[in-house]
């Protein structure tokens, strides 16, 4: 385990030469919308830059590796659609994070056509967008789940910045399961190489902010919250965000199996423990993947 900033090319090429990986995941990012505002460079430098850091650490493979460069739903060209963005949809973003997402994307395709047709490489790349992604052990700020725990536990009202913004809510296990299911697939069919799947929950699990929070006072007591003033949203969000996933129902035979309430009260039971017993929250985590990957081996199938 070594950590590293992904915007420095030569650490990242070192470490590639050095391991020699089997598999690459590339999840590194500044994933944050507001953060984007305040800091635009980091944003653009990290994520933009950063994969093509990966990338060029890619070329200096001369084995077989398969990497999945995981973006965003954000990359879309938020146009407040309702049927859902397919991986074919227009790219872009009107803040910082949405753009550099975007620009990674032409990145990793650029760099396909360029320098890993398959004809000369022996790198497979997948690329992965995810959709609204909930689950134990996210810490950051202006995240919806993150914020009202901490509110929560300090028995303070959350504030709910956007409380009819629509989101597919997703547990992070879900998402992981796709990533992994997409490296097994390419590895099985090089003809996947250079496409991009949306891993997201059923258009039926598209909830609003609000009712999110509503739906956690099953799971957790006194859950308690405040709309912020029109004024206070400084910085522009998406009101409605869905994304498509039936490409990765047919090609990996992929689908999110846990519905919104189990994904809600998972992604509860995980902070409750934390704040009851923050020393055995490894064992939390390590039983929730357990009780996931059960229920995908009884349900994958249906």
């Amino acid at each position: 385990h070594i950590k590293m900033d992904i915007r420095n090319l030569k650490i990242l090429k070192k470490a590639f030469k050095k391991y020699q990986p089997d598999y690459v995941f590339h999840l590194a990012a500044q994933a944050l919308v507001k953060k984007s505002y305040s800091n635009p460079m980091y944003t653009w430098t990290t994520n933009t830059i950063g994969t093509l850091n990966v990338l060029e650490s890619l070329r200096e493979l001369k084995k077989k590796c398969i990497a999945i460069i995981i973006t965003s739903d954000k990359s879309y060209k938020n146009l407040e659609i309702k049927r859902g963005y397919k991986e074919d949809d227009v790219l872009g973003g009107k803040d910082p994070y949405s753009a550099s997402k975007a620009s990674a994307e032409l990145a990793i395709q650029s760099h396909i056509s360029s320098f890993f047709s398959l004809n000369r490489t022996k790198v497979l790349i997948g690329v992965a967008r995810a959709g609204n992604v909930i689950g134990g052990g996210d810490w950051s700020e202006y995240r919806l789940i993150p914020d009202c725990v901490r509110s929560w536990s300090k028995n303070k009202k959350v504030l709910l910045r956007n409380p009819n913004s629509t989101r597919p809510w997703q547990h992070v296990l879900e998402a992981i399961g796709g990533y992994l299911k997409l490296a097994a697939c390419l590895k099985k069919n090089k003809r996947l190489h250079g496409e991009v799947f949306n891993f997201g929950p059923s258009n039926t699990k598209n909830y609003q902010v609000l009712f999110v929070v509503k739906s956690m006072r099953k799971y957790w007591d006194k859950v308690s919250w405040k709309l912020a003033g029109k004024n206070r949203n400084s910085f522009y969000e998406s009101k409605l965000l869905k994304i498509n996933s039936n490409k990765a129902k047919v090609k990996l035979k992929w689908k999110s199996i846990l519905t919104f309430h189990e994904t809600i009260n998972m992604v509860t039971e995980w902070y409750k423990n934390y704040y009851t017993h923050p020393n055995k929250i490894y064992k939390t985590s390590f039983n929730q993947i357990k009780q996931y990957e059960n229920l995908l081996k009884k349900r994958q199938k249906i």
